[in-house]
């Protein structure tokens, strides 16, 4: 199951998990994404990415996520363009509290424009 939130809803993700420790997202692009250079916003990207690897562990029953963030590195290696984002997040490394992801966005000829790490603490500790 993947987290419920408004924010999600609004930016128009679709989700895809691929298995146990990865999942694809893809973001359609709206003007709205769009900053004054005609580019994606950073912030969108980054965005994306932490949605997507906060989204690794399933929510539980009621959609709410099991993590949360506690560090978010994301590196733009392009301008990103198109007419949507596609985030492919995989777990890197699971601890009892920590968790190391990856995400690398792509934009719609297949090009990535940008690479995220993250640590998520886990917030269903028992």
């Amino acid at each position: 199951m993947f987290i419920k939130q408004a924010f999600d809803e609004f930016l128009g993700l679709k989700y895809t998990r691929l298995d146990e420790d990865h999942l694809q997202i893809k973001l359609p692009v709206q003007d709205l994404f769009i900053n004054s250079a005609g580019v994606i916003h950073g912030g969108i990207i980054s965005s994306l990415a932490d949605v997507a690897v906060s989204n690794l562990l399933p929510a539980n029953e009621d959609g709410i996520q099991q993590a949360v963030t506690v560090d978010l590195n994301v590196s733009f290696l392009k301008p990103a363009t198109g007419t949507y984002l596609l985030a492919n997040a995989k777990i890197e490394k699971q601890g009892k509290t920590l968790i190391h992801t990856e995400c690398s966005i792509y934009n719609d000829r297949q090009e990535i424009v940008a690479k995220s790490k993250a640590i998520l603490f886990r917030t269903n500790l028992k």
